[in-house]
C-alpha cells in the first residue's frame, strides 16, 4: 500500500521546507512528477502559455551529448538548455565548472528532516507526494485513466492500488438512508 499524506501533513511539510528546495516540493506535489523528472526539467520543457511541462523521458542527461555540443557549439549556454533546478559540479570531460541539477540526495534528506522536525511519522518519502497527488485526485472524481495518464503509468492496475488509501472508496455515493 502506497504511504499518503494527508492534506495537513502536505502542508505542513511544504511550509517547512525553504527556498529552492519548497518550490520543488511544490512542483512534485502539483504535477505528480518522480524526483529525477522534476530534477532533470530544463528551461525549455516548461509551457507556461499552455500550462504543461514535458517530461523527456531517457533525457537530460548530466551534461549535453557530445553531438549535439560539436553540431550546436554555444547549446549549453542557451537559456533553454539550462536546468530549473541547477547546481555547479565540475564536467569530468572538460575539467570546466558546469551547471547541472541539484542532485537528488539533497532534497531527499531536507524532506526527512522536516518530516522529523514536523512530527510526521508516516514512512515517508519525496515520492509520498506523487502517491499523495494521485489519492487526492481520486478522491476528487477525477476518472482513474485520466490519472494513469498523467502520472504516466502503462497500466491502469498501478493507478488501481490508489483506489485502497483514499478516504472515500469507489464514487462516494451515499446511501438513500445517510439522508
Amino acid at each position: 500500500m502506497p504511504v499518503v499524506f494527508s492534506k495537513t501533513e502536505v502542508q505542513r511539510l511544504l511550509s517547512a521546507l525553504e527556498g529552492t528546495y519548497q518550490l520543488m516540493g511544490r512542483v512534485l506535489y502539483a504535477t505528480g512528477l518522480r524526483l529525477m523528472e522534476c530534477l532533470r526539467l530544463r528551461i525549455q520543457d516548461i509551457d507556461f502559455a499552455r500550462n504543461q511541462i514535458i517530461v523527456r523521458a531517457g533525457f537530460g542527461e548530466e551534461y549535453l551529448p557530445k553531438a549535439l555540443v560539436r553540431k550546436y557549439p554555444k547549446a549549453a549556454q542557451e537559456w533553454g538548455q539550462q536546468w530549473v533546478f541547477p547546481s555547479c559540479s565540475r564536467d569530468p570531460r572538460s575539467g570546466k565548472f558546469r551547471r547541472h541539477h541539484v542532485q537528488e540526495t539533497g532534497w531527499q534528506r531536507a524532506v526527512k528532516k522536516v518530516l522529523r522536525l514536523r512530527q510526521i511519522t508516516k514512512r515517508a518519502s519525496c515520492h509520498t507526494l506523487r502517491h499523495s497527488l494521485a489519492t487526492y485526485l481520486l478522491e476528487n472524481g477525477y476518472d482513474i485513466r485520466t490519472v494513469q495518464d498523467l502520472l504516466g503509468y502503462k497500466d491502469v492496475a498501478t493507478t488501481q492500488v490508489y483506489t485502497h488509501v483514499m478516504q472515500k472508496p469507489g464514487l462516494g455515493v451515499k446511501s438513500p438512508l445517510d439522508h
